[in-house]
């Protein structure tokens, strides 16, 4: 994935910060950098969101559980990135994709579940006692009522992580499976290259951009009701 340019040494005009030339002599490699950035991306948001929402109901349900469960994800997220890394890759494989997925989804826990957990907290207890009274049970209270008015908190939750995510993807340069990361990282190392360093930090804002616009909106679809109370 790395773009395979030859940069100048100097730091004159031969080295721009940005040259549509390299864009287009190396738009293939670009875009399997970009492919994979948002792929990863991906997996890690859809597999944490599996793992989180069972948490977040879990401490829901069980208040003992819920200082427990919010402190084992926040120490988690402490965990320097580096570190965590240097940790997985001898594991799982050193040049093997699943160190980093492992990586960013112990990393986008806390928010999921955090944000999870405040919109549960926050359904109303006379809707809880409306509901109950309709004969719903725990779970079925949970399917159709809670879930679905504790959407806009789970959403704000996979918005922050999708956006956080974008960015710690590039930490798996280190290992070559940085996506957008082994674009910065190459410049670097190719003489300080800034055109390839500023096309990949530019790609990677502009993911999280777009990936954060699409989920407002998709968040605007899903919960028209928060719509009409804003107006």
């Amino acid at each position: 994935m790395h773009a395979p340019v030859a940069a100048p040494a100097d730091d004159g005009p031969g080295n721009p910060w940005f040259s549509w030339r390299y864009v287009q002599e190396n738009a293939d490699a670009i875009g399997s950098a970009l492919s994979f950035h948002a792929g990863l991306t991906a997996q890690t948001i859809l597999i944490a969101l599996v793992v989180a929402l069972p948490l977040a109901v879990a401490a829901y349900w069980i208040r003992p559980l819920t200082a427990p469960i919010l402190a084992l994800s926040g120490v988690l997220y402490t965990i320097p990135s580096l570190a965590l890394l240097a940790l997985l890759a001898p594991l799982v494989g050193t040049t093997n994709t699943s160190s980093v997925l492992i990586a960013l989804v112990m990393y986008a826990l806390l928010v999921l579940v955090r944000n999870a957990l405040a919109g549960l907290t926050q359904v109303p207890a006379e809707v809880l006692e409306a509901a109950t009274g309709m004969g719903y049970g725990r779970l079925g209270r949970l399917w159709r009522v809670e879930l679905p008015l504790a959407l806009p908190g789970i959403l704000t939750g996979i918005r922050l992580a999708t956006v956080s995510t974008v960015a710690l993807v590039t930490v798996g340069s280190l290992i070559g499976q940085g996506g957008l990361g082994d674009l910065i990282m190459s410049g670097f190392r190719n003489n300080f290259y800034k055109a390839q360093i500023m096309t990949g930090a530019i790609l990677c804002v502009g993911l999280a951009l777009v990936l954060d616009l699409t989920l407002t909106g998709i968040g605007r679809l899903l919960t028209p009701w928060t719509r009409g109370r804003a107006a």
